[in-house]
């Protein structure tokens, strides 16, 4: 920090402590006032203008110091100078302080916090950008955060000092008039109907005016659209997905009329290209592993693969599960489902082109669930080589011999190892120092010592540079640490993420912003621009889950058919996943580089899954359960489980998080033996184990020497002051704490 922000800053300090040191917040209570109404007006009598200057003076110093004392202060103004004065007073003084306050915050703090957090307030610093102002004059009508933290948080922002001042005193005057209102009356001393007019209209203003500014915003939103005088629909919901599928199901639960419309398939990807095809693949490569490890079992084993027909079964599992998705499962719940591409055309109408023309939908609400599809970077040659995504991979019937899989994430790893298993020559690209990088690197470490052992090819800090075809053969080339490293490969199965599907829906005419990434931007209770359009899935982030999809729609599509009575803020405390590799990977919550990334205190709970006795019998030791707790607490932060079933496993973790249920109840629930569900219940154990103490210790032995009659009360005692003491663990550290 600069030597005249570090001067400032020191000023500022001194004068707060003093301020609370020399007790001199008690001159700002009203009482004090009161007390000596009677020679301050007289005073102010014979001295108007330095009355009134004084009080100007002294509030705004409050107000510029961030000091408990502003409210009596505007009373005391009303009860002295009466409204007209004293609202005047009052409102330059506030909004002078405030001003100064939100400088002086910025002078301070600002190039600090932007270096430090700018990645993470980038979104923040977008906002105040385009609707800054708008913002700002709500939080000035709708006191949801005391003024003084709004003025320094606006201060960290890049909003103009101009902009600030402006609406500050704008915004603040209703809560100022109704205040020195109060205050006239506290000066009569006499309880009137006027004090309780202007106490419940404080009350009830914040109400009034977050009504006042919806209705304000709403109507700069949809005036220049014709809202129609009926509808004929509840609800549309654009895209029939995990998050479409739920939407459109609540709509219909609730008696909406509803319309669903689909450009593909019923179900999304989850169904006909994600989760449930590719499970499908990799229980085929689990089978061909395990046959492979039969000779461990004492039994001797071979099997041939036949790929075309596992994926011909892996069609088959997709045609089972699709009447669960059916266009006639929904329309017997009384959605109508409409094949063909939409687009919005206003915040009520939605134009869909069908094989038998366009058509036109107006609903009162809309439902966007588009969701994503993969996205291919923009590698010189990728485009004349030929490529797969998780998408088109589905069609092959003849098995790659050389695949290389660009990317090391979640869906790149769970193929790379299925497609190795079942015969092919796997090389896995990834850009990043390690795969699954969203892990702890353990975790990392075991995924890719497993695919080492499989013979899968893993090049971490790889980044792909050209796709080429020489005299028939493909090649990638790759950057490694400044060298060149040329792949040779059959096929390529690009799965470095997934873009969210916006293109055609016509967010841009309705001015419906989106977020770097590709999602469409809402607010906490999934809402765009316009309350009556909200959105849920892949297409809105942050998560890109069948199950949080699915968790997201409810949100969505409640608070599109009737937030005008009530709406939920979408709740993403406890987000499971699993990543299906072998072992398998499962988390919910913090892990441990999450937390030391955000600054949280933790403790870290590791028990091995080779410690289990199911997991040894079973053959499947590989991995752990890792939990992060508070320090000194079994609330539980966060669970990453590696082994078999991790998925199945983390379901306990889930339901103790959801319903704040520590390590303690866990560790007090029977399990049955043997399971791999007691690996849960254990690792509970070992948390409890790091709790003891040496003074614990000491404490027990003497007691329990005194209860066989071999020491005496005076060792219980001692024992006594070494539990408070001596606070040394007695165990080897199966848990760690971290600040």
């Amino acid at each position: 920090m600069h030597r005249p922000k570090l001067l400032l800053a020191l000023a500022l300090a001194l004068a707060i402590v003093a301020f609370f040191a020399l007790d001199l917040q008690r001159f700002l209570h009203q009482d004090y006032f009161l007390a000596r109404k009677d020679a301050i007006e007289s005073w102010r009598a014979v001295h108007p203008w330095t009355a009134a200057g004084a009080f100007f003076a002294l509030y705004v110093a409050i107000a510029a110091l961030s000091l408990p004392g502003a409210v009596p202060m505007t009373l005391v103004g009303g009860a002295l100078f009466g409204l007209a004065q004293g609202t005047v007073l009052v409102s330059f003084a506030s909004s002078i302080g405030a001003t100064l306050a939100f400088v002086a915050a910025r002078l301070v703090l600002r190039d600090w916090v932007q270096a430090r957090f700018g990645d993470r307030l980038e979104a923040i610093n977008d906002g105040v950008r385009r609707e800054g102002a708008f913002y700002l004059f709500a939080l000035r009508l709708v006191p949801l955060f005391p003024f003084f933290v709004i003025n320094l948080v606006m201060g960290l922002t890049a909003i103009p000092a101009r902009t600030f001042y402006g609406v500050s005193q704008v915004g603040m005057l209703p809560g100022t008039i109704a205040f020195v209102y109060a205050g006239t009356q506290l000066g009569q001393f006499r309880v009137s109907a006027g004090l309780f007019a202007a106490f419940a209209l404080l009350g009830v203003f914040p109400l009034l005016a977050r009504r006042a500014l919806n209705a304000i915003k709403a109507r700069r939103l949809y005036a220049r659209w014709p809202r129609p005088a009926t509808f004929d629909y509840n609800l549309v919901v654009i895209g029939a997905g995990s998050a479409g599928l739920v939407s459109a199901y609540i709509g219909a639960a609730t008696r909406a009329r509803v319309a669903l419309v689909e450009r593909d398939k019923m179900g999304g990807d989850c169904l006909n290209t994600g989760c449930v095809p590719s499970k499908a693949l990799i229980r085929a490569a689990t089978l061909r592993s395990d046959i492979a490890r039969s000779a461990e079992f004492g039994i001797q084993a071979s099997a041939h693969v036949d790929f075309a027909q596992v994926m011909e079964r892996v069609e088959r599992t997709v045609t089972a599960v699709e009447p669960h998705d059916s266009a006639q499962r929904y329309t017997a719940l009384g959605v109508e489902c409409i094949r063909g591409n939409a687009r919005l055309t206003s915040p009520w109408t939605v134009q869909v082109d069908t094989a038998s023309g366009p058509r036109t939908l107006n609903t009162r609400a809309i439902v966007i669930a588009t969701g994503a599809q993969p996205f291919v970077p923009p590698i010189p040659g990728v485009q004349q080589i030929g490529y797969l995504t998780s998408e088109t991979l589905w069609e092959l019937r003849q098995l790659p011999r050389r695949l290389l899989v660009l990317g090391g994430g979640p869906i790149g790893s769970e193929l790379a190892q299925a497609f190795a298993r079942l015969g092919s020559q796997v090389t896995q690209v990834e850009m990043l120092p390690r795969i699954l990088a969203r892990e702890d690197p353990e975790v990392s470490a075991i995924v890719a010592e497993r695919f080492g052992r499989e013979g899968i090819r893993v090049l971490t800090g790889h980044t792909a540079r050209q796709f080429l075809s020489e005299a028939g053969t493909k090649v990638l080339v790759a950057e490694h640490q400044g060298a060149q490293v040329r792949i040779e490969f059959d096929q390529v199965l690009v799965a470095v993420g997934r873009a969210p599907r916006t293109d055609g829906l016509g967010l841009e005419a309705l001015g419906i912003a989106t977020q770097r990434g590709g999602t469409i931007q809402t607010d906490p209770f999934l809402r765009t621009a316009y309350p009556n359009i909200t959105v849920c899935g892949d297409v809105a982030g942050p998560y890109q889950f069948t199950h949080t999809a699915a968790h997201q729609a409810w949100y969505a599509a409640v608070n599109a058919l009737f937030g005008r009575f009530r709406s939920f803020r979408a709740d993403y405390r406890v987000i499971p996943w699993s990543t299906f590799v072998d072992p398998e990977v499962a988390r919910v919550g913090l892990n441990e580089q999450e937390a030391r990334e955000r600054g949280v205190p933790f403790e870290v709970t590791v028990y091995p899954m080779a410690d289990l006795d199911r997991a040894i019998a079973d053959g499947a030791t590989a991995g752990f359960v890792k939990v992060l707790t508070r320090p000194a607490s079994d609330r539980i932060l966060g669970v990453t489980i590696v082994g078999a079933h991790a998925g199945d496993l983390l379901a306990e973790y889930v339901l103790a998080m959801k319903q704040n249920i520590g390590l303690n109840r866990i560790l007090g629930t029977i399990h049955v033996y043997p399971t791999l569900a007691e690996a849960n219940k254990n690792a509970a154990g070992s948390w409890r184990r790091a709790q003891v103490t040496l003074g614990q210790w000491a404490l027990l032995q003497a007691l329990q020497a005194w209860l066989r009659g071999a020491g005496g009360i005076g060792a219980v005692l001692r024992g006594l002051v070494a539990l408070v003491r001596d606070r040394r663990k007695a165990y080897a550290p199966d848990a760690q704490e971290f600040s």
